[in-house]
């Protein structure tokens, strides 16, 4: 008998009282809502919440079915244990932290979607065509004790996938432990020593960060994500309230202008390109600060 042919016959001969009912109506939904939020969520923080609620309806399920001890092991082990190691990812990462949805890759979401759908009809295919016998309903499976049950079947059916799924979360843990506990190996540099380092090597200060728009060290310009649209985390909030970020695209303009000009005074002719009202109140006429003081965070004109 298939899986499906299987399920619709215990179906039918099964009666569902109209609190169990109620309660998978109810409690379904915002196990689905739950799941997609864990995956949709771009703080890692909120995703962890949902993952969290998803865990107690599960666990709901397993009492209301009968499956008291999966009941318990899935609040204890899960919304405890396993959720208790997600908040060490997330002090580790940082909460504050957002994932972009930027696509930087052409086409991978459309990838990505190609192989969730073909992984869907492979597992509904599979489960179709699964052949197996007459359920039995947990009475009967709980004949000798839930717990009895559930060890039998883990250590003769599925031994091998138990033991495999311990030593793949033993290497996991041992994977994070060195990651995050690295043991330096060499001889820590003083900062002498960093600062001859950088004098041999031709650059003093250090290097900048990849993306960064500014052709300095300065912190009042965000850096660019790969699609080029700026970084809102790159800048520091108290810069932002109090208006001292300066715009890429403003800043962009007032480099194009200040180059137009120098190029104009080299070759001795009038400058072609109009500068742009409102760059020259805050940046100068050649795209540096005025000698009164910038609008922003003062830069180094030295390229350094």
């Amino acid at each position: 008998m298939s899986t499906l042919a299987a399920m619709s016959a215990l179906a039918a001969e099964t009666s569902t009282s109209t609190g169990e009912a109620a309660q998978f109506w109810i409690l379904a939904p915002l196990a689905v809502a739950g799941g997609l939020g864990t995956v949709l969520m771009r703080r890692a923080v909120h995703s962890a919440l949902c993952l969290a609620g998803t865990m107690v309806l599960l666990a709901l399920f397993y009492l209301a079915n009968g499956a008291y001890f999966l009941g318990v092991v899935q609040i204890v082990v899960y919304t405890g244990a396993v959720m208790m190691l997600f908040l060490f990812v997330l002090m580790l990462v940082g909460v504050s932290q957002v994932d972009s949805l930027k696509e930087t890759l052409k086409g991978q979401r459309l990838l990505a979607a190609l192989c969730g759908l073909g992984l869907g009809i492979l597992l509904i295919a599979g489960l179709g065509q699964a052949s197996v016998a007459t359920f039995t309903g947990l009475a009967a499976a709980n004949e000798g004790g839930n717990v009895q049950a559930l060890a039998t079947l883990l250590f003769t059916d599925y031994v091998v996938a138990f033991e495999v799924t311990g030593v793949l979360l033993t290497v996991a843990a041992m994977g994070a432990t060195l990651l995050t506990h690295r043991e330096r190996i060499e001889r820590h540099k003083t900062q002498r020593e960093q600062a001859e380092e950088r004098v041999r090597k031709e650059w003093v200060t250090p290097l900048p960060a990849p993306g960064v728009y500014a052709r300095h060290n300065a912190v009042d310009i965000p850096a660019l994500l790969p699609d080029g649209t700026p970084s809102e985390v790159s800048v520091s909030p108290t810069l932002r309230n109090r208006g001292q970020v300066r715009e890429v695209h403003e800043q962009a303009l007032a480099d194009l202008a200040a180059l137009e000009q120098r190029t104009a005074d080299y070759q001795g002719r009038p400058r072609s390109l109009p500068a742009r009202a409102g760059l020259g109140e805050r940046t100068g006429d050649d795209g540096r600060p005025p000698a009164g003081g910038p609008a922003g965070i003062a830069e180094r004109e030295d390229g350094r």
